[in-house]
């Protein structure tokens, strides 16, 4: 499926209509909620400005988020769940008006699952310098303008505060458990670190302590098929005159981010080297499947995500360190109190098992010992997402501790 293709077309009601009329013909120039789309399950709420590591405040920051469940009157079943890269506050609902796709953990959280909806009180918000609702980069600043390239920089530390803050907005002043995998179990970490009495239970899902080189030098690679689109124009492509977005360069993105996602082993025994229409790629013409498997997930991709916030949330997961500032990694890790789950993938090339063992080892109060719960998968990173029998286990013993 080629890039500018409108078979994956946004169905009616998602976006407001003059969105909605750009789709007919081309990708829109961000896939971000912006204000007069359908709020969908959504709510918001404000607090106030947010203090930034790298200096200054973020200021009149709102949240959006979805919650599940009923909070208890002694508010001790809140469960904090937070996305990776590419989630949202949609952990589970079908697509429908202000909700491009499906929830994205529907085997994990709802009654009777591991995440029990009728037990707890399910809470996932946006996270902050995303495009679903929270403030970010598509979002408008105080001058009426999107922020584009005038969005601060952030930190894994950044957003953490601003869940801190979100959380107390809500009336919530301790979860008895907090869940994340991928970027999400980065913030957990810092969750367990920056606010320990807030905190009686984590789950730290395919995550590493601390980005490594390898993992920056394969999110950089996405930064600059961004940066280098043409139609990126610095960043600043909002209202660009003939309504251009960087489409090539964040589906290229997202493209290259799924050969990490998963695995050598699924993608050639799901295509082999079939090919996608009559025409045989060695003779010219044809494309074969895995291309257009390819194809067909950057373009849906850039018809629900913002450039800009690809780009803002990826720089944050460069930035994580739990060990920054703190004596390093041991030590952070060392004084973490919470009840804790580390799991980790034996495919995942991406945040492969070692970031997991040395969390796990570093832990005090692991509920499965200073080993990380092992998920055989074929899927690779993507698999905490996909192996909800094995993650659910291992989320359903930690809850019961």
């Amino acid at each position: 499926m080629d890039w500018q293709t409108t078979a994956d077309a946004v169905p009616a009601g998602i976006v407001s209509e003059a969105r909605a009329q750009a789709l007919q013909g081309r990708a829109p120039a961000t896939g971000a909620w912006r204000e007069g789309d359908p709020v969908g399950d959504r709510r918001f709420v404000g607090i106030g400005d947010v203090a930034l590591d790298a200096g200054g405040v973020l200021p009149g920051v709102r949240i959006a988020y979805e919650t599940w469940g009923t909070l208890s009157p002694e508010r001790d079943n809140a469960v904090l769940v937070l996305h990776a890269l590419t989630g949202d506050s949609h952990v589970v609902g079908p697509a429908g008006p202000g909700h491009p796709s499906a929830g994205w953990w529907p085997g994990v959280v709802g009654p009777g699952l591991a995440i029990d909806t009728d037990r707890h009180f399910v809470v996932a918000p946006n996270v902050l310098g995303g495009c679903q609702g929270s403030t970010g980069p598509a979002s408008l600043a105080p001058d009426g303008l999107e922020w584009g390239t005038r969005f601060p920089f952030l930190t894994i530390r950044d957003q953490v505060r601003a869940q801190v803050a979100f959380a107390r907005a809500i009336g919530i002043q301790r979860f008895a458990a907090i869940v994340g995998g991928s970027m999400g179990a980065m913030h957990v970490l810092e969750w367990a670190v920056m606010a320990p009495e807030a905190v009686e239970r984590i789950a730290v899902l395919a995550a590493p302590a601390a980005a490594t080189a390898d993992q920056v030098a394969l999110n950089s690679v996405q930064i600059e098929a961004i940066r280098t689109d043409p139609s990126f124009r610095g960043g600043d492509y909002y209202d660009a005159p003939d309504g251009e977005g960087p489409t090539r360069g964040l589906s290229l993105a997202r493209r290259m981010a799924m050969l990490n996602y998963r695995t050598a082993a699924e993608l050639n025994l799901r295509f082999e080297r079939s090919w996608q229409s009559d025409l045989d790629p060695l003779g010219g013409g044809g494309r074969f499947a895995v291309e257009s498997y390819l194809d067909f997930h950057g373009n849906k991709f850039t018809r629900r995500f913002d450039a800009n916030s690809y780009l803002v949330l990826t720089e944050a997961m460069n930035s994580h360190d739990v060990g920054r500032g703190r004596g390093g990694v041991a030590a952070a890790l060392a004084g973490i109190r919470a009840k804790s789950l580390v799991l980790g993938i034996d495919s995942d090339r991406y945040f492969t098992l070692e970031g997991q063992e040395e969390i796990a080892a570093g832990l005090r109060h692991s509920v499965h010992g200073d080993r990380p719960v092992l998920v055989h998968s074929e899927y690779g990173h993507d698999a905490f997402l996909i192996e909800h029998e094995a993650v659910g286990d291992a989320l359903r013993r930690l809850l019961a501790a």
